[in-house]
């Protein structure tokens, strides 16, 4: 009933900037939260930002990774600044989704990969 799909990752130079985007589709009734996650190879899938009334962010990107939103679109949106090479990692989204037939679900997208070279 739910898809998420990220894009907007790449190769980017230290101290460079991305913005990621984690769009959702299908029969939304509201975005109750959105996660942003990501995992490096050899390393656990870590929680980067959670997404609610008020963002609250890992200590590692706090001051450099921003969250946005465009309701209209069902799309949540992570600015990425001052990359360093360890954020170098696979991003995912999570999100809690209530939709239309009332039931809520919990919908993962499949990842974007982020290159930050030094």
């Amino acid at each position: 009933q739910v898809q998420l799909v990220e894009s907007g990752g790449g190769l980017v130079q230290a101290g460079g900037s991305l913005r990621i985007s984690c769009a959702a589709s299908g029969s939304i009734f509201s975005i109750n939260s959105m996660n942003w996650y990501r995992q490096a190879p050899g390393k656990q899938r870590e929680l980067v930002a959670q997404i609610s009334r008020t963002p609250i962010y890992a200590d590692s990107v706090k001051g450099r990774f921003t969250f946005a939103r465009d309701n209209a679109k069902n799309t949540g949106y992570l600015q990425m600044n001052s990359l360093k090479a360890e954020d170098t990692a696979v991003y995912y989204c999570n999100a809690v989704v209530r939709v239309t037939s009332g039931a809520t679900l919990s919908a993962w997208g499949q990842g974007t990969q982020v290159t930050v070279s030094s």
